[in-house]
């Protein structure tokens, strides 16, 4: 797990005001401390995968879980809120992966903080 958490700490670090720390036992992510947009998954109540469990866009849990399975899901308590499971273990796309995270900031993260990504560097 330490690689592709370090990999995903290093995608979130990018964001603003991102936190992390412990949520029920696994990393988690927060926006200003307050709000969870990803957590970091090892076997999961020995689910066997080492994945991320983020928020969505209205519908994309739907889509991305038909149209690839092997890889993504829908994950245990907040899969019925949208959320998404981007498995961490199969076929790793880092740029995707930022995709993903980024994505799931934008859903839970202030306008102003989302202001913030697309201003030009």
């Amino acid at each position: 797990m330490s690689s592709a958490l370090a990999i995903v700490r290093s995608i979130c670090a990018t964001l603003p005001e991102t936190t992390e720390r412990l949520s029920h036992g696994a990393p988690t992510f927060f926006v200003r401390d307050k709000k969870t947009f990803v957590t970091v998954h090892d076997d999961h109540h020995g689910d066997g995968r080492l994945a991320i469990w983020c928020a969505a866009p209205p519908g994309v849990q739907e889509q991305m879980v038909e149209a690839e399975p092997e890889r993504y899901f829908r994950p245990p308590y907040v899969g019925h809120r949208g959320w998404l499971g981007l498995r961490l273990d199969v076929d790793r796309d880092d740029d995707e992966l930022a995709g993903v995270i980024t994505e799931a900031y934008r859903c839970v993260a202030p306008k102003s903080l989302v202001a913030q990504l697309d201003e030009p560097a």
